[in-house]
């Protein structure tokens, strides 16, 4: 029987329908003064102008910049959403970012203008998978995790995708790269948030893992922030881009 069933029914006081009715409104509709609705309103038709000609996700930090200054932006973006809920196309969010995307269950009628991509190999995924959950991780750790050696060209494969990222070095001897995901890996697999990941017995029961797994078994929990680095880890400089081959050296005149 569901929680809802078992729930019991809370009278409200006279009193309290006011509030009620609050709740009950749409986003724009809680602001109360008509002045600030329209100014609200406006900034609705203007945040989804930017995201609509985006062709990547927009951060909220870009809205805030675009936007007129004083805006709520979560209020404006949750109007925005409630107004796309039941249309072709809906307003998702991608990690601190926002992007239309069409309705899952109208998928199907773009599936003859999908471009048929190279499918990963499974050394690619095992990778993928060990990066998601337990960023950040290095290359070593992977490979520890695995139990095999990993292959550069395989790290090289998920780095062309953008779904995986040079993320920082590991203090430790040798200083290591760090790898972890990307928002366009969250994109990809429409996640809000790398936490909404399936856990252990969702992969069960997907068949993706066995069900006779040792008893000691876990799924690590990833990160709340993936971008944050961690206190065992320097971030990227200059030096490093250049030396991974990801930033032009710079020529300097004698």
């Amino acid at each position: 029987m569901s929680e809802r069933a078992n729930a019991s029914v809370i009278p409200f006081k006279v009193d309290d329908e006011p509030e009620a009715e609050l709740f009950s409104q749409e986003p724009a509709e809680q602001v109360q003064n008509p002045a600030e609705r329209l100014h609200l309103a406006e900034a609705v038709r203007m945040a989804e102008a930017i995201v609509f000609a985006s062709a990547e996700p927009v951060s909220e930090k870009q809205l805030a910049a675009r936007l007129p200054d004083g805006i709520n932006i979560a209020l404006a973006m949750a109007d925005l959403q409630q107004i796309y809920a039941r249309r072709g196309v809906n307003l998702v969010r991608v990690g601190d970012a926002w992007a239309f995307r069409t309705a899952g269950d109208l998928a199907f009628l773009m599936s003859r203008d999908t471009v048929q991509q190279r499918k990963l190999s499974r050394a690619a995924l095992e990778v993928l998978a060990i990066i998601a959950y337990h960023q950040p991780v290095t290359r070593a750790e992977i490979e520890d995790i695995r139990g095999v050696e990993t292959s550069k060209g395989t790290l090289d494969t998920l780095l062309e995708t953008e779904w995986v990222r040079m993320r920082g070095r590991r203090k430790t001897p040798g200083r290591p790269v760090t790898y972890g995901t990307t928002e366009t890996f969250l994109d990809h697999f429409a996640l809000e948030e790398i936490r909404d990941l399936p856990g252990m017995e969702e992969l069960k029961g997907a068949g993706l893992l066995s069900g006779r797994m040792p008893s000691n078994f876990s799924i690590p929990q990833p990160p709340a922030d993936p971008d944050a680095l961690t206190d065992d880890e320097d971030a990227l400089t200059d030096i490093d881009l250049e030396e991974l081959g990801l930033l032009t050296p710079r020529v300097t005149e004698d």
